[in-house]
């Protein structure tokens, strides 16, 4: 029997490495750091359904059409999120974590690195404002796509994205411009700064109290992750907390330096 998934000719690993580098020209993004063999399948289906008949001409297709290269851009950086995403995670972050750290620091320090719209770093904007409002917090949430960036800007979300808001958080930091859609407060969109990152290339700030990285590297190398989490040990300031998605576990987090108080959240000792 002939195997669903036939090993890949050497054309067509030639074809594959000139789109990655047609991409990276196109959009900084290195598709080298993903796992090979899950994008490469990704990206024919992608191709396919945009009537491509190879990773050339599809290459040329989002080289020639925004619309396209935005579909693209949303599916390999996995533009996916919503408010309060596992609200039982976001309850531990606030009980276990950000309250003891806000009664301890004057201003904490906050990074959502692959953040997306902003869903999780204004959920994270909302538990501090709760928890005491006035404060002096520096909340940075980073993307390596621009575009999504300025939807994050806007604060915009969609009922989707509210199902796990409560209706007090509704109605102290949300109005409701139409049927589906939500603006949250101005109040909350000042205390966060967006920035253009890419994870695998740009230097990290250091002294985070938190970091969020979550469903972000589901898709990385295993070199990529293991590189990726020892930057955000190195990023972390003493007793600061990796946060990272419910599909996600660190391997050799303990090598790292990690310890682990709760179940996907990471702590640099000290």
């Amino acid at each position: 029997m002939a195997s669903p998934n036939p090993p890949a000719t050497p054309k067509e690993d030639a074809e594959f490495a000139s789109f990655c580098r047609r991409v990276y020209t196109l959009t900084g993004i290195d598709l080298a750091s993903y796992k090979s063999n899950q994008m490469r399948r990704r990206i024919k289906s992608m191709a396919a359904r945009d009537g491509a008949a190879g990773f050339e001409e599809f290459a040329g297709l989002l080289e020639s059409d925004p619309e396209k290269l935005n579909a693209f851009l949303d599916k390999v950086t996995i533009n996916v999120s919503e408010l309060f995403r596992n609200p039982e995670k976001f309850d531990q972050l606030r009980d276990d974590f950000l309250g003891p750290m806000a009664r301890q620091n004057q201003a904490l320090k906050i990074w959502s690195a692959g953040c997306s719209y902003g869903a999780e770093i204004y959920s994270v904007a909302m538990i501090l404002a709760q928890l005491g409002s006035g404060r002096r917090d520096k909340l940075l949430a980073t993307d390596i796509d621009a575009r999504i960036l300025e939807k994050a800007r806007a604060g915009e979300f969609t009922n989707q994205d509210m199902k796990n808001v409560s209706d007090t958080l509704r109605r102290q930091y949300f109005s409701q411009k139409a049927p589906d859609v939500w603006a949250i407060s101005d109040d909350i969109k000042r205390r966060v700064e967006f920035r253009r990152h890419d994870l695998l290339r740009d230097r990290f700030d250091r002294g985070f109290n938190l970091i969020l990285c979550r469903n972000v590297v589901i898709y990385f190398t295993d070199g990529a992750k293991d590189k990726l989490y020892k930057h955000f040990y190195e990023s972390l300031a003493p007793g600061g907390i990796l946060f990272v998605g419910g599909t996600e576990r660190i391997m050799g987090a303990k090598e790292i330096g990690f310890e682990v108080p709760k179940t996907f959240f990471y702590q640099r000792p000290g």
